[in-house]
């Protein structure tokens, strides 16, 4: 059997704003705990205070990974032992021009930007901008 991801969970001090930004990062919806998904949730004992502190962002097409958001109990410290790398998508090759598109797009949402990193590893070459979500979680744009 194999496994498939279900959730991509994200510690974070406002949940509800990463899940925001994430979202537009990837052209997934926002879920809020609304409605009749509200009322299921605190009829099985959960609170308001508790949603207040969750947010949550999905494909819409169903195909990708849930993005769940979490609070954090404190202010993110180190570097994460895990990170995402986004690829752009564009026809063929990602070229410079491609990333700096998305780079600036992503910034506009939140984001900064560490480095670009241009190299070569082995004998594979490596174009990426390594990046910050806006709490501070490292990830790699390609």
């Amino acid at each position: 059997m194999a496994n498939k991801i279900g959730n991509i969970v994200f510690y974070a001090e406002d949940p509800v704003a990463l899940s925001e930004f994430w979202a537009a990062a990837f052209g997934y919806e926002v879920r809020r705990f609304e409605g009749e998904l509200r009322d299921v949730l605190l009829a099985s004992g959960l609170t308001d205070d508790d949603l207040a502190t969750r947010g949550l962002a999905e494909d819409p097409s169903g195909v990708g990974p849930r993005l769940f958001f979490h609070h954090a109990d404190g202010p993110k410290a180190g570097r994460n032992r895990l990170h995402l790398d986004v690829n752009v998508q564009v026809e063929g090759e990602t070229t410079l021009a491609d990333l700096d598109a998305e780079r600036d797009r992503l910034v506009s949402l939140g984001a900064s930007v560490v480095r670009l990193i241009e190299q070569k590893w082995g004998p594979w070459p490596e174009l990426y901008y390594q990046m910050r979500d806006p709490e501070g979680n490292e990830f790699c744009l390609q």
